[in-house]
């Protein structure tokens, strides 16, 4: 009676490991941002007070920075994602900075010096940052005209331009 028991009791274990597996996996799937998934879609005001959204960008192919006024290399590379909005934009790139600080002052101040003039948005209660995944400071997603992610880098190091010239160039080639 004893191996009966003990033998259903495992049998219950190894049931219950093996869900609990599988719904980790999955709900691992639908959490990651994952290349060449649809990107998820979202809707910002910008710093000039205009709703914007990213399901209606489609077509152009989206650099989505998301910075915070504390990080170094987001200054550092602030005047690179300058550069490819002026250089890209009449060839269908469109860059956005996504700031993540709940308080948006700081944004706003670190802002004051760059005078950049691609769109700027403040996701002051995370739910974009979060539907991303941003996990590194700065994190920059690149979105192809489909909408769906083609590249994903996580901070800024001098020569990160490189790589996205050369990400963006080939997907203008597409």
């Amino acid at each position: 009676m004893k191996n009966i028991v003990s033998s259903k009791y495992n049998s219950s274990r190894k049931l219950t490991l093996v869900i609990a597996i599988v719904l980790f996996a999955i709900s691992s799937q639908v959490r990651a941002l994952n290349l060449g998934q649809l990107a998820p879609d979202f809707t910002l005001k910008n710093t000039q007070g205009k709703n914007l959204s990213l399901a209606e960008q489609r077509g152009q192919i989206m650099v989505l920075n998301f910075w915070a006024s504390w990080c170094a290399p987001c200054r550092k590379e602030m005047p690179v994602l300058q550069t490819f909005h002026n250089k890209y934009k009449a060839l269908g790139v469109t860059v956005w900075g996504i700031n993540v600080e709940q308080e948006n002052q700081a944004g706003q101040d670190f802002l004051a010096d760059l005078n950049l003039s691609f769109p700027i948005f403040f996701d002051a209660h995370n739910k974009v940052s979060a539907s991303y995944q941003v996990q590194a400071m700065p994190t920059t997603v690149i979105v192809g005209r489909s909408g769906h992610v083609r590249h994903v880098f996580r901070g800024y190091k001098d020569g990160y331009e490189k790589k996205y010239a050369q990400v963006i160039k080939a997907l203008i080639r597409e």
